[in-house]
């Protein structure tokens, strides 16, 4: 894993910016705190920071050309087939002067050009220059698991993996003002915006063309999804492809040259891929996370349970709010965006604690947004039968209104639960997608912003945008149309960013099977009831799995990989919320959010009745702390 930026001179003007690529490329020491290489020409600089994973050799150092030294990379990622790519080239006569997937990549770039995408196993985003044509090939794979950045200008292109690499450029700081609506309401800014209105982020599955100083960007995939056309496989048949191809996906991300390790949570999903993984790695260590103030939260049996059934070495951290706290500042300073999904602490700690013991670690993540894990999905399917239950709680929506609401426990949980199913029945099904993805309302969200704040939001602008990121949900759909916008939403944007940002903090390299995309066409090749039914969600992973599994995993609730924020906002971080960050003189000196909405905000967070208050306050946090780091 590693950190790539660059810049694309289209005149003298953008020539400037490249004495900014070493800058830039310092940024990104934490993707990769093994080596910091660059090259630059009069059309282009590029810079790279490696995390060696593979041929960890100064033969794998980039930038890194070709023999005859007319193509340049720089890479971000791995390619988990190269062996067999390299395979293929060898025997078209290409010879390597390293063992490297970099260089796999830039000779299969090199012999097929942009169709080389077509061909790759991996998760990355890179980029490769030609001398000769002075062109520039980005891209960004198919998930989204890599992030891209770019800003393009009549001068000149940058790209980096992260946002503080491409503001080392000294780029102008508008804020995106419907990124910043968005972001009140879902906690994170899809794609392809950012909180800056000249910089984007390249789509998953795109890449980006530079040539004669034209840029043109292209999809070159998405996941092959006809609603209504299903695999003609028998259930049963179904489970045995599933475990071929997640037990081929485990082995395929096995490959390393440093030492490699698993997240166990205790769930589901991370339990099958330990428990794939330790059938081929003997001396698998696994780790997990846990709470031990907060019990509620606390998963750590489960995994102790399956960490012994499969006998691998495990290490679980345990952790108490105070962990949380003391945390805090570098999770909120490296993050160059808002960003407020507050499982990420939770993330960053992990990855913390297992970089200590390994550089690679295996994990669950996109089970739930591929096969149906979430509590929303059994909500929706819910709304689709539209059986008396549902009816009843809808018609109950007054009552859950005024019950106490809260994370903290069970019954104040299913409270929540209860009324926000009873609001978004009454919705159509975008509406309810977007109410259940989100902690806000956007009547909520547009109550915070100052008078100011909303002259600068263009609301047909923003409605275009929601449009196009809730395409995919017609109104009497089922749970595959849900499932297919959260892979196009919720998984990069949210789910695959966290892991991203909290790993790369801590310079460990996560890599995610269930997201293998022969893994993903199957899934979506699947009939809804594979993966759901009114008793079960995942239900063919947990089918398919479940005789290699510790009976205890079955049959509970599923709580998530989530921290306990509101006793921790309450406690630890009351004095940033009343007297810093959320205070009356910061907000009204700021001049982009009501001072009145923050405080009932702030009075709700601290009340009987919480809710989803948190969430909101949390988010707010996080964008304050950034806002003052980058734009004040």
């Amino acid at each position: 894993m590693c950190g790539i930026t660059g810049v694309y001179a289209f005149n003298m003007v953008g020539r400037v910016s490249m004495i900014n690529v070493s800058n830039s490329t310092m940024t990104l020491a934490q993707r990769g705190p093994d080596f910091q290489g660059s090259y630059h020409d009069n059309i282009v600089a590029l810079g790279h920071r490696r995390l060696s994973i593979i041929d960890t050799s100064a033969c794998g150092h980039q930038p890194m050309s070709d023999h005859s030294e007319r193509y340049m990379i720089i890479f971000n990622g791995e390619i988990f087939n190269y062996k067999e790519l390299r395979e293929q080239l060898v025997s078209k006569g290409v010879t390597f002067n390293s063992e490297t997937d970099t260089e796999v990549l830039l000779q299969l770039y090199i012999t097929e050009g942009k169709s080389c995408l077509e061909k790759l196993n991996g998760f990355f985003a890179f980029a490769i220059y030609d001398k000769e044509e002075q062109s520039l090939f980005l891209a960004r794979d198919r998930m989204g698991i890599k992030p891209l950045y770019y800003l393009e200008d009549e001068n000149r292109v940058l790209f980096a993996s992260e946002m503080k690499a491409i503001l080392a450029y000294g780029i102008d700081k508008t804020l995106d003002y419907e990124a910043l609506y968005t972001y009140l309401q879902l906690n994170y800014i899809p794609a392809p915006k950012t909180i800056f209105r000249d910089v984007k982020k390249l789509l998953p599955g795109h890449s980006l063309y530079i040539r004669n100083g034209k840029v043109t960007t292209e999809c070159y995939y998405q996941i092959p999804y006809k609603k209504n056309s299903h695999t003609s496989l028998s259930y049963d048949d179904q489970k045995k492809k599933l475990a071929q191809l997640l037990e081929g996906s485990v082995q395929k991300r096995l490959v390393a040259d440093v030492p490699l390790g698993s997240f166990l949570s205790g769930g589901i999903d991370s339990s099958v891929i330990a428990t794939l993984a330790s059938r081929h790695k003997p001396d698998l260590h696994t780790f997990s996370i846990g709470y031990s103030d907060e019990k509620f939260f606390d998963e750590t049996h489960y995994a102790r349970l399956v960490a012994k059934k499969i006998g691998t070495e495990h290490t679980v951290f345990s952790l108490t709010n105070y962990d949380l706290y003391r945390h805090v500042h570098d999770i909120l300073n490296y993050i160059d965006e808002p960003f407020a999904d507050s499982s990420a602490i939770a993330v960053y700690i992990l990855s913390k604690e297992t970089r200590k013991h390994a550089t690679v670690a295996l994990s669950g993540d996109g089970a739930d947004e591929v096969f149906s894990g979430y509590n929303k999905h059994a909500a929706f399917l819910k709304m689709i039968n539209a059986g008396s239950a549902a009816t009843t709680v809808g018609a109950l929506t007054p009552l859950w209104s005024i019950l106490p609401k809260s994370r903290g426990n069970a019954l104040t949980n299913k409270f929540r639960q209860l009324h926000r199913f009873g609001k978004g029945m009454k919705l159509s099904a975008k509406e309810r997608y977007w109410q259940w993805a989100g902690y806000a309302a956007e009547n909520e969200a547009i109550k915070l912003f100052t008078n100011d704040a909303l002259s600068a939001l263009n609301r047909q602008k923003y409605q275009s945008f929601k449009d196009q990121l809730l395409q995919y949900i017609p109104e009497g759909g089922d749970i595959n149309d849900i499932l297919y916008t959260d892979v196009r939403l919720v998984l990069p944007d949210d789910m695959l960013t966290k892991v991203d940002r909290m790993s790369m903090a801590n310079s460990l390299e996560i890599r995610v099977p269930f997201l293998d995309h022969e893994i993903v066409e199957f899934a979506f090749s699947l009939p809804a009831d594979s993966k759901i039914n009114s008793q079960l969600r995942k239900r063919i992973v947990q089918d398919t799995f479940r005789d290699l599994l510790p009976t205890e995993l079955y049959n509970r609730p599923k709580k998530g990989f989530e921290v306990p924020l509101l006793k921790w906002l309450r406690q630890e971080m009351k004095s940033t919320i009343k007297d810093d960050l959320l205070a009356d003189h910061f907000i009204q000196q700021q001049g982009i959010f009501d001072v009145k909405t923050v405080q009932k905000l702030k009075r709700k967070l601290f009340s009987a009745n919480p809710g989803d208050v948190h969430a909101r306050i949390w988010g707010l946090l996080v964008f304050q702390w950034w806002w003052k780091r980058h734009c004040a």
